[in-house]
């Protein structure tokens, strides 16, 4: 459904000295009013509207800009962030959706020097927040909200923002002075005001025994507990879990001169408890379970919000039930339990059991599971010329340890069950027939969901998904294997090395984190941070003597490799032992607290805290606690979860 009140398509930005003025571009038979957005260049900012376009006598420059996300204040000053580029990526209805590709931050004092802007904080703010534009996807559309299901989108009225899921609103936070200016009646912005949703869209033109179709699939990322994979784990105090999305498969039928419309929708999300894992340079981190007093509330906040928003929740837990990920089972387990919902369905499917050597055909047998739990493939929404004639009523909740791989597996089987019972009761498809044996259509299924996969992997891992060339061709291959593993790799050396200042991006332009002053330096001790330059001198010092011609000299080339030897190893093992110092951690949301808390829970150890065990010891509070050593603590707000201030 288009918004009531669509948002402005572009504008001429004239960036005087005194202000910013963004003229609207509106086609000439449209008979709007146009007002053109008038931001002041001094501290305050104010913004007007202004009925006609000024006469300017000087200006600086003349830019094309395709959107507003919003206002952000860093360190020293506010900035201006800007859609200065898009493509078209698909026609949804009518409406065209697009891609933004290119950004402009324009600070907005006049007096924003150069000297200011390259203040050491100020700097390292803004290289986060372009970062972050330049690596998400983002999608926008000016006349349709792309942030809400076809179900929600159904029932919303008004501007675009108005209509907007808040929880997957990605620039809702940079918004807020647009959207409280026009909220306090003062002046009207809501034209301006353009909601993005960070995700996946992907839209196909199929055609089915002589029916042309529509198949799409979005994903959408929820904006609260945004994070990386290692630095965004569990529940918060507010009942939002980490790495939530949303994804809606749909198709679209013109027949009889009505446009019908069907849609389903899923959800991910990491288990609803308290738990963490903690890098420590390790393969596998420290998994950390937390038995907090707030879980059962915090747990039970949660599903209040999902039963409201979806109706029936149908949990499928996919973790392993040995070994490492066996206590995250437990602790789900155990909330669901103690939850006592009766619209809360909890089911457990171990995947790597039941689908060992690629049988992912097997994932049809947990379909059969939810079915005796009252899981119906009739349970989508449906419209009829813009008429309502099935809502989605029930939802199915996956999750696995990081809600990527095997998640992506259940949920592309379940799509593939209730697309085969869409397109059947559209009349596309006979009773008893189903689509995969229509090869092109197939073949666009797996890599669609293929490509979904991808996307959300990356936004949390830093990587693709793994496993994807069976997804896409049905068969495992060396090549794939081998991509596998390095995606691997890849996750682990950005999840330790790279993951921290992904998740500053995050915490920054989500609002999670807002810039203070009095930056501080690292406050490693100099041993600590000369060590991998030590590690590296006496490697380099090896490798020198290795290469090195003989010599009559030998006696004194080999006390220097001993020498080297010795120190080699030593710093290594030094490393090692405090590897949870050589972490790349978030600096602004700097989970400093984590590393002290000491309460009822799980921990599978405590590796690589060498240096910090004295100060562990002098930091506990209250008496002795005779479970093992916690080192995550959860947040007590969304908005800045993990506290501490910037350091640089």
């Amino acid at each position: 459904m288009a918004a009531e009140i669509p948002a402005w398509q572009g504008y001429t930005l004239y960036i005087a000295p005194e202000s910013y003025l963004f003229d609207p571009i509106a086609p000439k038979d449209a008979g709007e009013k146009k007002q053109v957005l008038k931001i002041e260049r001094d501290e305050e900012g104010s913004i007007t509207l202004l009925d006609s376009m000024p006469t300017l006598t000087l200006r600086e420059k003349e830019l094309k800009v395709y959107g507003i996300l919003g206002q952000i204040t860093l360190h020293t000053a506010p900035y201006l962030v800007l859609v200065t580029a898009r493509k078209q990526v698909g026609n949804l209805s009518g409406h065209a959706l697009y891609q933004a590709t290119d950004f402009r931050i324009c600070p907005v004092p006049r007096d924003s020097k150069p000297s200011v802007m390259e203040h050491p904080v100020e700097r390292t703010l803004l290289e986060l927040l372009k970062t972050h534009l330049y690596s998400a996807p983002f999608y926008f559309s000016y006349t349709y909200d792309l942030t809400s299901s076809f179900q929600r989108s159904e029932s919303q009225r008004g501007a675009l923002w108005q209509r907007a899921d808040e929880r997957f609103f990605w620039n809702r936070y940079i918004s807020t002075r647009f959207i409280e200016t026009t909220s306090s009646g003062k002046t009207d912005l809501s034209k301006f005001i353009l909601p993005i949703i960070f995700g996946f869209l992907e839209l196909k033109q199929i055609n089915i025994k002589g029916n042309d179709l529509t198949y799409g699939l979005i994903a959408r990322r929820s904006r609260h507990r945004a994070g990386t994979r290692y630095f965004s784990r569990g529940i918060d105090a507010l009942g939002e879990v980490s790495n939530f999305n949303e994804s809606e498969q749909f198709i679209i039928l013109n027949k009889g001169g009505k446009e019908l419309r069907s849609s389903y929708v899923q959800t991910r999300g990491s288990v609803p408890v308290f738990w963490a894992e903690v890098n420590n340079l390790r393969y596998k981190p420290d998994l950390l379970i937390m038995d907090k007093h707030e879980t059962a509330e915090a747990t039970a906040l949660h599903f209040q919000k999902q039963v409201a928003t979806y109706g029936e929740n149908y949990l499928v837990n996919l973790v392993n039930q040995k070994g490492y990920e066996k206590p995250v089972k437990d602790a789900y387990e155990k909330a669901v339990e103690e939850l006592g919902n009766p619209r809360v369905h909890y089911t457990y499917y171990d995947f790597h059991h039941e689908c060992k050597g690629m049988k992912f055909e097997k994932v049809f047998g947990l379909i059969e599971r939810l079915q005796g739990k009252g899981l119906r493939a009739e349970d989508y929404f449906q419209s009829d010329g813009g008429r309502t004639t099935r809502k989605q009523s029930a939802v199915v909740r996956t999750n696995c340890m990081d809600c990527l791989d095997r998640t992506n597996v259940v949920q592309s089987t379940l799509g593939r069950w209730v697309l085969n019972q869409q397109l059947r009761e559209v009349g596309v498809l006979a009773s008893g027939e189903k689509f995969e044996d229509q090869k092109e259509f197939w073949h666009i299924f797996r890599n669609v969901w293929a490509d979904h996969a991808d996307v959300v992997s990356k936004a949390y891992s830093g990587t693709g998904a793994l496993k994807t060339d069976f997804t896409r061709t049905g068969k495992r291959s060396w090549e794939g294997a081998l991509q596998d593993g390095v995606n691997s790799l890849t996750r682990y050396v950005r999840n330790n090395f790279f993951d921290g200042s992904r998740q500053d991006a995050y915490d920054l332009f989500t609002g999670a984190w807002t810039p203070r002053k009095g930056a501080t330096g690292d406050k490693r001790a100099i041993l600590v941070r000369l060590m991998p330059y030590i590690w590296l001198l006496s490697v380099a010092v090896l490798v020198a003597a290795f290469l090195a011609p003989r010599s009559d000299d030998d006696a004194t080339r080999n006390k220097i490799t001993a020498v080297a030897v010795i120190v080699a190893f030593t710093s290594f093992y030094f490393i090692t032992e405090r590897g949870l110092e050589y972490v790349a951690w978030p600096t602004l949301n700097r989970p400093e607290e984590t590393m002290y808390y000491d309460g009822p829970g799980y921990s599978s150890g405590r590796h690589g805290r060498a240096a910090i065990s004295a100060h562990y010891e002098g930091n506990r509070k209250g008496p002795k606690s005779t479970a093992r050593d916690i080192l995550a603590e959860p947040a007590k707000v969304s908005k800045g979860r993990r506290g501490g201030e910037y350091t640089q």
